[in-house]
Protein backbone atom coordinates (compact mmCIF):
# COMPACT_ATOMS: atom_id res chain seq x y z
CA UNK A 1 0.00 0.00 0.00
CA UNK A 2 1.35 3.69 -0.92
CA UNK A 3 0.97 6.17 1.48
CA UNK A 4 0.08 9.58 -0.74
CA UNK A 5 1.67 12.53 0.67
CA UNK A 6 0.03 15.73 0.49
CA UNK A 7 2.21 18.58 0.19
CA UNK A 8 1.67 22.16 -0.72
CA UNK A 9 3.76 24.23 -2.64
CA UNK A 10 4.34 27.81 -2.66
CA UNK A 11 5.49 29.32 -5.65
CA UNK A 12 8.07 32.27 -6.50
CA UNK A 13 5.84 34.14 -8.62
CA UNK A 14 2.99 36.41 -7.33
CA UNK A 15 -0.59 36.24 -8.26
CA UNK A 16 0.19 39.44 -10.32
CA UNK A 17 2.47 36.90 -12.13
CA UNK A 18 5.92 38.82 -10.73
CA UNK A 19 9.25 37.21 -9.85
CA UNK A 20 9.02 37.38 -5.95
CA UNK A 21 12.41 38.90 -4.26
CA UNK A 22 15.19 38.70 -2.99
CA UNK A 23 16.15 35.32 -5.11
CA UNK A 24 17.09 33.41 -1.89
CA UNK A 25 13.50 33.81 -0.42
CA UNK A 26 12.46 30.12 -0.54
CA UNK A 27 16.30 28.99 1.32
CA UNK A 28 15.58 31.56 3.84
CA UNK A 29 11.44 30.70 5.22
CA UNK A 30 13.04 26.93 4.72
CA UNK A 31 16.00 28.02 7.12
CA UNK A 32 13.75 29.47 9.54
CA UNK A 33 11.60 26.25 9.89
CA UNK A 34 14.79 23.99 10.05
CA UNK A 35 13.78 22.75 13.42
CA UNK A 36 10.70 21.41 12.59
CA UNK A 37 11.36 17.99 11.93
CA UNK A 38 10.29 14.40 12.71
CA UNK A 39 10.78 13.02 16.02
CA UNK A 40 14.20 11.10 15.99
CA UNK A 41 14.85 12.25 12.28
CA UNK A 42 19.02 13.27 12.00
CA UNK A 43 20.09 16.56 10.28
CA UNK A 44 22.25 19.22 11.74
CA UNK A 45 21.74 22.93 12.02
CA UNK A 46 22.86 23.57 8.66
CA UNK A 47 19.35 21.22 7.08
CA UNK A 48 16.64 21.33 6.42
CA UNK A 49 13.34 20.51 7.44
CA UNK A 50 11.75 17.41 5.23
CA UNK A 51 8.87 19.25 6.01
CA UNK A 52 9.66 22.53 4.42
CA UNK A 53 11.93 22.33 1.50
CA UNK A 54 12.98 24.61 -1.13
CA UNK A 55 13.11 23.16 -4.38
CA UNK A 56 13.21 24.57 -8.53
CA UNK A 57 10.14 23.79 -10.54
CA UNK A 58 10.34 24.88 -13.87
CA UNK A 59 12.62 27.60 -13.29
CA UNK A 60 11.25 29.02 -10.47
CA UNK A 61 12.33 29.14 -6.91
CA UNK A 62 9.42 27.33 -4.72
CA UNK A 63 8.45 26.12 -1.25
CA UNK A 64 6.99 22.62 -0.91
CA UNK A 65 5.69 22.47 2.38
CA UNK A 66 4.46 18.31 3.77
CA UNK A 67 0.74 19.33 4.73
CA UNK A 68 1.59 16.95 7.86
CA UNK A 69 3.32 20.07 9.45
CA UNK A 70 -0.92 21.53 9.69
CA UNK A 71 -0.97 18.75 12.47
CA UNK A 72 2.39 18.60 13.98
CA UNK A 73 2.82 22.23 14.16
CA UNK A 74 0.36 24.38 13.63
CA UNK A 75 2.19 27.77 14.13
CA UNK A 76 4.58 26.73 11.87
CA UNK A 77 1.92 25.99 9.58
CA UNK A 78 0.26 29.21 9.98
CA UNK A 79 3.51 30.95 9.57
CA UNK A 80 4.20 29.38 6.18
CA UNK A 81 1.31 30.24 4.89
CA UNK A 82 0.69 33.60 6.40
CA UNK A 83 4.00 34.06 4.81
CA UNK A 84 2.85 33.12 1.20
CA UNK A 85 -0.56 34.17 1.43
CA UNK A 86 0.51 38.14 2.58
CA UNK A 87 3.26 38.00 -0.08
CA UNK A 88 0.30 37.09 -2.70
CA UNK A 89 2.43 34.21 -3.37
CA UNK A 90 0.91 31.52 -6.01
CA UNK A 91 -0.14 28.24 -4.18
CA UNK A 92 -0.64 25.06 -5.74
CA UNK A 93 -1.13 21.52 -3.72
CA UNK A 94 -0.29 18.42 -4.87
CA UNK A 95 -0.43 14.68 -3.83
CA UNK A 96 3.04 12.55 -3.93
CA UNK A 97 3.35 8.90 -3.24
Amino acid sequence: MTHLVQQLVIHGITLEGHRFRPSDWAERLAGVMSQFRPAGSSGGPNTYSPYVVPVVVDGIRCVVVDKRLRELEPLAWKFVYDFATDNHLQLTERDIG
